[in-house]
């Protein structure tokens, strides 16, 4: 069955709404008609099994058949993630979707390429956060990622103080592997971190200054291995190893 998004603050179980493009897709594309069944979540965890009852110029009703719950995932995963170039941020926001980041902060570093004003920044926020939404509803995600706006990276530690875990992907030959960190996390606190920040540079990775900072802010520089990677490999490899070993940790 076909998915749809409705925001928290318009989900009613009892009175479920499409409307904008949501509700554009499902009558203008999909010719979706009364009777036919659909899936509709809220990106907090709520999804309900509908049936169509009304299709209007302006939106589309649905009545409800099955509500369901989705439970958070064990680890809340943030993703810093500096801005690369191109269609990059899209690929890397769809992928960090479908693996279960829990928010995602686009970084602008020293060394960002594009150029990101404060108007575009709002206006890249959207497409992004709409980038998610589509790869939620595309990858039955339940739990919808917040796409953050665009700003720097001490602007991430100062707007974040919750994470358990703070780490950052460097090329520097003091970094340590992934799994080198999260055993030694494990045998101090004698458990899995419940929320980490992973913070993945740009094309020619982070600065000096701005890996200092970041450790002096608790970050640990995590190494990726021999191969140095292009900037949406690394973050895909970063969350796809965190996701297996700290939600299936919790399985």
């Amino acid at each position: 069955m076909h998915r749809f998004y409705i925001a928290p603050e318009e989900w009613n179980p009892d009175a479920l709404v499409l409307h904008g493009a949501e509700a554009h897709h499902a009558r203008d594309v999909l010719r979706l008609r009364p009777g036919a069944r659909a899936v509709v979540f809220n990106g907090r965890g709520h999804e309900v099994t509908a049936e169509i009852a009304k299709v209007a110029r302006e939106e589309v009703q649905l009545r409800k058949l099955h509500e369901g719950r989705t439970p958070p995932l064990p680890c809340q995963i943030m993703l810093a993630q500096a801005i690369p170039k191109g269609k990059n941020m899209d690929l890397i926001v769809q992928k960090a979707v479908e693996i279960g980041a829990a928010e995602i902060a686009p970084l602008i570093s020293e060394r960002t390429i594009i150029h990101v004003d404060p108007g575009s920044a709002e206006e890249k926020q959207r497409k992004w956060q709409q980038v998610a939404i589509e790869a939620a509803k595309q990858s039955g995600q339940n739990w919808l990622p917040k796409v953050q706006a665009a700003r720097k990276l001490n602007d991430v530690f100062s707007g974040t103080p919750w994470q358990q875990l703070r780490l950052i992907g460097s090329l520097q030959s003091d970094a340590i592997h992934l799994k080198q960190v999260l055993t030694e996390y494990a045998r101090e606190h004698h458990s899995r971190p419940a929320s980490v920040l992973m913070c993945i540079g740009p094309e020619g990775d982070f600065t000096p200054a701005e890996l200092n900072f970041a450790r002096s802010h608790g970050c640990r520089p995590i190494t990726l291995g021999p191969i140095i990677l292009r900037v949406e490999t690394a973050a895909i490899y970063c969350l796809s190893v965190l996701s297996y070993e700290l939600f299936a940790a919790a399985c």
